[in-house]
């Protein structure tokens, strides 16, 4: 995701949010097919290695990286039946078997794209425009664009729909649909609730949060259902307060989703009228909002948070010493487009601050201070009371979250959930399958 990212509405239908990428797809494609034409193809050749393209018309050849490709990195991409399996789409062939001087005994092009017979094995491959045309003209496929609309302490700039929810009924009526609009809400806007959910028992909840995926084993077991008894050494089985964090920071791959539901609270010493609060209120925090936040006011500080990586650990348990494969930042910038990727913070599973070449550990306190001062801001925090029925499911890449101290005993369930099998759920429940292949095999 990225701190540029346009705004958008929650709450829009599936079908409105497959229309987005689609017309960007489209508007590609029918540049297409225009020098799908007869007038309009191009020439295609073979050249020293390469499939030559000649292109006659300007306006075709205006955003041109390249009028070449390769003959071995075509051949290689061939997509025919017998080069990829049809049921696991994978490549179903030795790459390294082709020659390395491999080139086309026979090109013909049509305006449905271009075939090539090859020399040795005299294999058949058939190459579409809009694939030719992509790799002319671009290096690589782009991620689906996410529009995400970041939320303070009254929710997103456009408070229509506010707080993104989805009913429990609804995935009965159609699951696909309503697990496309729940992973949507989450990628969008950090977080959804589910509402109308049975508490009996744990169990629908459990039910729940596997028709995302699979729940995520942890040192704390899978889906967990506590009470604050300190059962497994960590202060989230307590009853004190919690500051805004992010779970799991101790693991190389962080939980990329987490969910709470309140199934009970109650306090049979309380002495307060029973219409009044416990206590335990919620906080989320967006950290993505925070952190556009603090590259806006101190860039200094964001660089430091970015570049200096930290050690952090989970040794409560006895038996137990995890730590992530490699030092990681607080703030984790994708090195490809300098937008954020991940935030992880949690100061109380955090180790020694390094003596870095680059920043000195005072340099990291003072940003780190600065940090702290604005997840701590009251526009910032995002309070709200967990209600038995509401479950909670927030991405635990962008979304901190904490809790005020309470009395008496709250029963919490929920769960872990990896974030690539959320985003493949994402992406399946929210895009056509020929779109997603495209994108993610290139």
């Amino acid at each position: 995701m990225s701190l540029k990212l346009d705004m958008l509405r929650c709450g829009q239908y599936v079908a409105r949010r497959i229309a987005v990428p689609r017309r960007n797809w489209q508007s590609h494609h029918s540049q297409f097919r225009m020098l799908g034409t007869a007038a309009e193809k191009p020439q295609v050749s073979s050249s020293s290695g390469y499939l030559q393209f000649s292109f006659h018309n300007t306006v075709s050849t205006g955003n041109l990286k390249r009028t070449s490709l390769p003959n071995f990195w075509l051949r290689d991409n061939c997509r025919c039946s017998s080069c990829v399996h049809q049921d696991t789409a994978q490549r179903n062939f030795n790459t390294f078997e082709i020659p390395e001087d491999i080139r086309p005994s026979q090109v013909e092009a049509n305006d449905k794209g271009v075939k090539v017979q090859w020399s040795g094995d005299a294999h058949e491959s058939f190459y579409p425009w809009d694939f030719l045309d992509f790799y002319l003209r671009s290096d690589k496929r782009a991620p689906e664009r996410v529009e995400a609309e970041y939320f303070g302490a009254r929710g997103p700039q456009t408070s229509q729909g506010w707080p993104p929810s989805v009913k429990y009924g609804d995935f009965s009526a159609n699951e696909t649909e309503t697990v496309g609009r729940l992973t949507d809400h989450i990628r969008r806007n950090g977080f959804a609730f589910i509402t109308e959910v049975p508490i009996e028992s744990a169990e629908p909840t459990e039910k729940l949060l596997e028709k995302i995926a699979f729940i995520r084993q942890t040192h704390y077991g899978g889906f967990y259902d506590f009470i604050p008894d300190l059962a497994l050494a960590d202060t989230a089985y307590t009853n004190i307060a919690l500051g805004a964090h992010t779970d799991t920071t101790y693991f190389t791959d962080p939980a990329g989703l987490q969910a709470f539901h309140l199934l009970s609270h109650t306090d049979t010493t309380s002495k307060k009228d029973p219409g009044e609060s416990l206590g335990g209120q919620s906080l989320l925090v967006d950290g993505f909002h925070a952190a556009s936040i603090l590259r806006k006011e101190d860039p200094k500080a964001f660089e430091v948070l970015s570049r200096v990586k930290l050690p952090w650990h989970a040794s409560g348990n006895k038996g137990i010493t995890i730590s992530p494969d490699k030092p990681y930042p607080v703030l984790e910038v994708d090195e490809s487009t300098g937008e954020l990727h991940r935030v992880r913070w949690n100061n109380d599973d955090r180790g020694v601050v390094p003596f870095s070449n680059e920043h000195s550990p005072e340099e990291w306190y003072k940003a780190a201070r600065k940090w702290n001062e604005i997840l701590r801001r009251e526009s910032i925090e995002y309070w709200f009371q967990l209600k038995p029925g509401n479950l909670l499911v927030f991405d635990n890449w962008r979304v901190l979250h904490g809790r005020s101290a309470f009395t008496g005993v709250r029963r919490i369930c929920g769960g872990y959930i990896n974030r690539d099998d959320f985003i493949s759920r994402w992406r399946n429940t929210n895009y056509p399958r020929d779109e997603i292949l495209k994108r993610i095999i290139g």
